[in-house]
């Protein structure tokens, strides 16, 4: 089977002009209106179909990748058994199809679309209306969406008279029987475009890159989809819109994380701040805000700052800044510095040289208030 750029005569490196420029020349040899007959038809819907993956960037990276856009299996072929009278299928649709009732309908719905936007952490937390570009299809200005060039309408097809439809015989086990079969001459539209538009080629449209708002509301996690109801591509022959999906990637920050609906960020402050207390400032995304360091804070300690992490997504309120407390040791120690801290030592009786586990430490204070107890 033929790769979609045999199909539209492109190297598999082509660019987005190469693949249109190519479309374009196939498009106006075979354009049903215009070479009439099943075996261009169907050339004609193999191009289409392959400028309809190739010149959309997300669908051709996953045929480049698999080498089927749409992982459409195989049908089931004709029925063995009914050699010289046509497949099950023509059988079955012989007895059991229902009568055509009209002409085919040439507008489609226009397929849903996904594309991925990122945000910062920041706008995640308290949401934003953001501006972005997207690549799709869109009605064709120039034939409003009808497909013919302007000035002209589709015309009756004089095959079929307008039915999209005609009637063969049929030899099937039961004899010959009339069945309805779709116009080789207008596809079954019962109406011809005798010239085609120009821009869209018959199409109604064409694909464009267009500015577009989304309002991503507040407190949106990673891997958010946001459905943008009739955003996507425009349908064939003036159909309606498909549907946009939106993904949301959140970059990470330099300073804050994020857990749940909580933000977490770490401050560093030094061996005597910790042990006398202080005051230091964070500049958080409320502006900044003073955080209580209490006398003989520890390296781990969290400070709470109540209601300003991130907006619940689908309830109200806030989560909450946890700081987490991070105490510096110095390395860099003069002799007078040494000293000193010698001298503090001495001063609280501490023997350097002697360490204990927080599990030790505890055990020895139980025990000492247990003999105190009873002495």
């Amino acid at each position: 089977m033929s790769s979609h750029y045999d199909t539209l005569g492109v190297s598999r490196d082509a660019t987005a002009e190469e693949i249109k420029k190519a479309y374009r020349t196939k498009a106006r040899k075979l354009h049903p209106d215009i070479n009439p007959g099943e075996e261009a038809a169907e050339e004609f819907k193999r191009v289409s179909h392959a400028y309809e993956v190739l010149s959309d960037p997300q669908k051709r990276d996953i045929y480049d990748r698999t080498g089927n856009e749409n992982g459409n299996a195989q049908g089931f072929g004709g029925g063995g058994g009914f050699s010289g009278f046509g497949g099950f299928e023509d059988i079955f649709n012989t007895f059991f199809s229902q009568q055509p009732q009209g002409p085919a309908s040439r507008t489609r719905q226009g397929q849903d679309a996904l594309i991925n936007v990122r945000i910062n952490l920041r706008e995640a937390v308290f949401g934003i209306n953001k501006e972005i570009t997207v690549d799709t299809a869109v009605v064709c200005s120039h034939c409003a969406g009808e497909g013919a060039e302007p000035g002209t309408h589709p015309e009756t097809c004089d095959t079929c008279a307008g039915q999209g439809y005609m009637q063969r015989q049929v030899q099937s086990i039961l004899g010959t029987v009339v069945q309805p079969v779709q116009c080789p001459s207008c596809n079954g539209y019962g109406t011809v475009i005798k010239t085609p538009c120009n821009e869209c080629y018959g199409e109604g449209r064409v694909r464009e890159r267009k500015p577009l708002t989304i309002k991503i509301p507040a407190g949106v996690a990673d891997g958010t989809r946001i459905r943008l109801a009739g955003q996507g591509e425009a349908g064939v022959a003036g159909g309606p819109n498909g549907d946009l999906y939106v993904e949301l990637h959140v970059n990470q920050d330099s300073t804050f994380t994020r857990e749940g609906d909580d933000l977490h960020a770490t401050m560093v402050i030094s061996m005597a701040a910790a042990a006398l207390g202080t005051t230091i400032t964070l500049e958080t995304y409320d502006g900044p805000q003073e955080i209580l360091v209490k006398p003989g804070t520890q390296s781990g300690d969290v400070v709470t700052l109540k209601e300003l992490g991130v907006n619940r997504l689908r309830a109200g309120g806030r989560g909450n800044l946890r700081v987490h407390l991070e105490v510096r040791i110095p390395t860099d120690l003069t002799d007078h510095q040494r000293d000193l801290l010698q001298q503090f030592a001495a001063s609280r009786n501490e023997d350097l040289a002697v360490s204990e586990t927080v599990e030790q430490k505890h055990n020895s204070g139980f025990f000492s208030r247990f003999k105190e107890r009873f002495q």
